[in-house]
């Protein structure tokens, strides 16, 4: 096979695999507040309709990242954002310029919407109690795997981009 048609299957088969592995978040996103709320709204909503519109801005915006940061895996990575199907290249662009962990800060995000959304104190403790075990999956697994992978490369991005908070302007690779 010639190297272009490698290329396109490699592709292919990430943009197959990052679509399997969006279940993972849709999971932790959407089918666990559910659990927790039903999707019903407490009435009265603390913080009235400001809240609410606070929190289906969260939602939507927290499901576009998480939808931009899986294409991002797929079409820059050549991978998936899943630890058994790897991206063979550094995700660094897209929201990755400006947070090194995009998809859990959008996962939060869209739990924390919901929780505004309803009314439901519930699922800001969700959020919180997820995070847990994030922050210990991404602090011993996650970014000593990427270190030895990539190396400098991932050394200058790791100096560059926070893991958490949004720097405010994106950060340009050299």
């Amino acid at each position: 096979m010639t190297a272009p048609s490698d290329s396109a299957r490699a592709k292919r088969l990430a943009v197959i695999g990052t679509a399997v592995f969006a279940a993972a978040p849709a999971t932790v996103a959407g089918l666990l507040p559910w659990v927790v709320t039903r999707w019903k709204v407490h009435e009265p909503v603390p913080g009235g309709l400001p809240a609410q519109c606070a929190g289906v801005l969260l939602i939507g915006a927290g499901a576009a990242v998480i939808t931009n940061s899986f294409v991002r895996f797929a079409l820059e990575g050549m991978g998936t954002p899943a630890p058994f199907a790897p991206p063979k290249n550094l995700v660094v662009g897209g929201f990755y310029r400006y947070v090194r962990n995009p998809i859990y800060v959008a996962i939060g995000a869209a739990v924390v919407g919901q929780g505004l959304l309803f009314g439901e104190p519930k699922l800001f403790g969700l959020a919180a109690l997820g995070a847990v075990p994030v922050v210990a999956f991404v602090r011993l697994h996650e970014e000593p795997t990427l270190e030895r992978k990539f190396g400098a490369e991932y050394e200058e991005y790791r100096a560059n981009v926070p893991r958490w908070l949004p720097r405010p302007t994106p950060w340009l690779p050299n």
